[in-house]
């Protein structure tokens, strides 16, 4: 399956949404719901690995701004968001409101940035809907925009985790829409890292995350997320050697 035909149908999916949903309501619902919370959870999974206001994160597959949004209220530095979306990432520019922030659609597996520019580069649910050689062009690209030991957090879905075989049986059952939903083993993030010149800094199973988090979370409406509210992937961090 080509990137192109990926990219088509994640559209069509979102177009279909937006006609039998409002706007806010499929712009929530094509990056998987719960808009506040994950990004939310996001956001401080970021801060958690060391991010700092005044720095550069690039956010691929930003989607609807599900992760910018909070974001914007912490990060003063430098932001890129890349989808394959156009409504969505129109949508996460009106959002956010930040004319010192680059929304821009992606085109392939590149991102647009010169090498050696950004502090953090995140994959939050895009590994997950990508064929495995794709996510490697796209580490490759990451690292080669990433100062050195600058960070890479990757989202992921892994049998390991009981919790995600809910997503494979929805796939069983034909309930995963057009969307694929691809699963990556750690032994497989542990040879594209080696291979691709990266250090593996810390993984954090999808089951436990919200106990790693600080606590309690709060949204930015003053909603406390609740136990149950959880990323629903489990986390890789890795670091490009200083």
């Amino acid at each position: 399956m080509s990137k192109l035909r990926l990219g088509e149908a994640y559209r069509d999916f979102v177009r279909t949404l937006g006609r039998r949903h409002s706007t806010e309501r499929a712009m929530s619902l094509a990056v998987g719901g719960e808009f506040e919370a994950v990004g939310t959870l996001e956001r401080e999974i970021l801060i958690r690995f060391g991010l700092q206001p005044s720095d550069y994160v690039i956010d691929v597959g930003c989607g609807s701004g599900r992760l910018a949004k909070p974001l914007s209220a912490y990060l003063t530095g430098r932001y890129l968001g890349i989808d394959v979306v156009p409504e969505l990432v129109e949508h996460a520019r009106g959002l956010v409101g930040r004319p010192d922030w680059r929304f821009e659609i992606a085109s392939g597996l590149e991102i647009p940035e010169r090498a050696e520019r950004a502090d953090f580069v995140c994959f939050f649910s895009v590994i997950t809907h990508l064929l495995h050689e794709q996510s490697y062009h796209y580490l490759r690209d990451a690292r080669r925009v990433l100062k050195p030991g600058a960070r890479i957090v990757v989202s992921f879905l892994e049998f390991a985790i009981a919790s995600h075989w809910n997503v494979f049986q929805s796939m069983l059952e034909d309930r995963a829409g057009t969307h694929l939903n691809m699963f990556v083993e750690r032994d497989a993030l542990r040879a594209w890292a080696a291979h691709l010149d990266l250090e593996i800094v810390e993984f954090l199973d999808g089951d436990k995350l919200q106990a790693r988090l600080p606590q309690p979370v709060t949204m930015d409406d003053g909603r406390v997320i609740s136990d149950w509210w959880s990323l629903g992937q489990s986390i890789c961090l890795l670091r490009k050697p200083a």
